[in-house]
């Protein structure tokens, strides 16, 4: 399975050891791409249990929906 996730930041987080959970002594990083506290685990990840390996998905408000089809445009623009 994949995910379509858009992302808004253009740069890295820095993880800082005030980041560490004081209950579990650990850092959760969100590899989904779905939590609301991103880039920290929210438990998001649960929604995804039952999705097929061969399908992609994209989530909207709250709600998946399948993707049939994924079409990139390159625009040309050198990086």
């Amino acid at each position: 399975m994949t995910r379509l996730v858009e992302l808004d930041d253009s740069g890295p987080r820095k993880l800082e050891a005030s980041d560490i959970d004081d209950e579990k002594g650990d850092i959760a990083v969100c590899q989904c791409g779905l939590s609301d506290s991103f880039p920290f685990c929210d438990g998001s990840h649960r929604a995804t249990r039952d999705e097929d390996d061969d399908a992609t998905y994209v989530y909207e408000d709250g709600e998946r929906r399948e993707v049939e089809r994924v079409v990139t445009v390159d625009d040309g623009e050198d990086e």
